[in-house]
């Protein structure tokens, strides 16, 4: 392969698990397995003196240094509050998952024989932009040049779209996986995956399955022994009831009964679990991913999208027989298929990052021949699709399909504070929740009073779909202050604009008509690590010794 197309490999980086793919000489996604020889890495960080120790042993350390182990870091992410303090430091999660990053591109490395720089990372569809840019930090961190961060159930959509691309299809996607949960539908065709609607819960995932078994057992515990001590405040008898519990979870996906044995204080509990048992003390959090799914279809059938032909179940706890036997009792004539849960993700990250690569150097010999800047989704003469295949070793057909248009939607609305017409504030919708990205909308606002001299806007998230809400119903994700000309009457034309891109990176731009005044900014939200101490985050990423 020419050296001059660099590979661009795909990261799941999971609540519970992680993986690393890259894209083979035949075009075939690849999981590269890590130094203990495993396809998929726990999510877990081990604090171990000078030592940063990810993955396995990390995990099986959480019992006897529960103090010095991190879990779940991802449900953190983008939170501006998370500190992890260790020998009188302070890790945030961008740093803390930088270091799972760092575990996953070293094993890469070292299996490969080959340098890794450029990645496309995954995040749930339904993060928004404190999270998304938490994420891309958290490469950065780990000396990582990220190309793009890209929704999961789209990253799923790519992987499957590549083996089962024969037909145009309505393709439901419903991701279950540690810590989060996504549904998103997808039409795939055969030159293009557009994502129509997409919904779910950043905090709702196997960890959930696992922390009810844990309350069970602990009830459990109290009746047999007669004690009434919480036991979960013990750091060790709870981190060997996460293990009895994701044991037991697993277990009871393949029998019917799980037997545990809980001990605390000398004490004993020989408990059964039996799966009957397991999806009662479930049941809330599966009608939850269901409901969430009918919010999703209702949404989409205001795009005009009334049915699917396929409902795909991705992440690793959909294994749960429960899952299964919900979806097809809510959808008797859809029959649900699972679809490389544990892979799929890191694999379409992967295929997309290959995408990327060989679409930039397609575009860029066609500008090249043309003399003219193109777009990304562009007609390639077939000279230049077969010059591309033979300075990459890849086939004809899968360097055209590199050129595959991939359209995604936001997760979330985007709007301004702005005083109504009763002069209370209200937040102003210019971007809704599932709008095609990129997306640019602008509208036309006023001042509110005369000799106005600064406008303060307030840009803010939120997860409604209407074009006006109240305050509370938004988080504030930035604010800019645009200086006024003097003398301006009341109600002065203020123009504000919102660019939104295939990421979710949000930009605003306010003018004031009159006199032309301008102001721009990227949303960097204050929520995030930045400034001094990301560069610290950085230099001491670099300096630590990962394994």
């Amino acid at each position: 392969m020419n050296n001059q197309f660099k590979k661009v490999f795909g990261i799941d980086l999971g609540t519970t698990y992680s993986g690393i793919a890259y894209i083979d000489e035949h075009g075939k996604p690849v999981i590269v397995p890590n130094a203990e020889n495993q396809r998929l890495t726990p999510s877990v960080v081990f604090f171990d003196g000078d030592n940063i120790i990810v993955g396995e042993v990390a995990k099986e350390n959480a019992k006897l240094y529960p103090n010095e182990v991190v879990t779940l870091v991802k449900r953190s992410m983008g939170e501006p509050n998370f500190l992890f303090e260790y020998q009188e430091k302070n890790y945030r999660p961008e740093e803390i998952s930088g270091y799972i990053l760092r575990k996953l591109v070293n094993d890469a490395k070292q299996h490969l024989g080959e340098e890794i720089t450029d990645v496309v990372i995954t995040c749930p569809a339904y993060f928004g932009i404190n999270e998304r840019e938490a994420t891309r930090l958290a490469g950065e961190i780990a000396g990582l040049q990220v190309r793009q961060i890209l929704n999961e159930p789209t990253a799923a959509a790519i992987a499957y779209g590549t083996v089962e691309n024969d037909n145009e299809k309505v393709v439901l996607v419903y991701d279950l996986g540690g810590g989060t949960f996504d549904i998103t539908m997808i039409h795939v065709k055969p030159d293009a995956i557009e994502v129509i609607c997409t919904g779910g819960d950043k905090e709702l995932g196997g960890k959930d399955w696992d922390d009810r078994i844990i309350q069970h057992l602990v009830e459990q515990f109290q009746a047999q022994t007669g004690s009434q001590e919480d036991i979960l405040d013990d750091h060790d008898t709870l981190q060997e009831l996460q293990l009895s519990a994701e044991k037991a979870k697993k277990t009871l996906s393949q029998r019917e009964k799980a037997p545990i044995i809980v001990t605390h204080s000398g004490e004993r509990a020989k408990i059964e679990l039996t799966r009957d048992k397991f999806d009662e003390i479930t049941q809330d959090l599966l009608e939850r991913t269901m409901s969430l799914t009918q919010d999703m279809l209702a949404e989409a059938q205001k795009k005009g999208y009334n049915s699917f032909d396929e409902f795909l179940l991705v992440g690793g706890s959909t294994r749960m027989p429960q899952i299964m036997a919900r979806v097809e009792q809510a959808f008797p004539t859809v029959k649900p298929k699972i679809f490389d849960p544990d892979e799929a993700v890191a694999k379409g990250a992967a295929l997309y990052g290959w995408k990327l690569s060989i679409n930039d150097e397609l575009v860029r010999r066609v500008t090249e021949r043309t003399g003219k800047l193109e777009k990304d989704k562009i007609e390639i003469p077939e000279e230049i699709a077969q010059s591309v295949a033979a300075d990459t070793g890849f086939t004809l057909e899968a360097v055209k399909s590199a050129n595959m248009a991939i359209r995604n939607v936001t997760s979330k609305s985007f709007g301004v504070v702005a005083l109504n017409q009763d002069k209370k504030k209200e937040v102003v919708n210019l971007i809704l929740k599932n709008t095609t990205v990129p997306a640019e909308v602008t509208e036309r606002f006023g001042t509110e009073l005369a000799n106005q001299d600064t406008v303060e806007i307030r840009i803010m998230e939120n997860e409604v779909s209407d074009n006006k809400l109240e305050p509370e119903q938004a988080i504030e994700i930035g604010t800019a202050s645009l200086e006024l000309p003097s003398l301006l009457p009341a109600n002065s034309p203020i123009d504000i604009s919102f660019r939104l891109n295939e990421e979710g990176r949000l930009e605003m731009t306010a003018v004031e008509i009159t006199d032309d005044r301008k102001i721009s900014v990227s949303i960097e939200t204050s929520s995030v690590i930045q400034g001094e101490e990301l560069e610290e985050a950085k230099a001491r990423n670099q300096n630590l010794v990962i394994s």
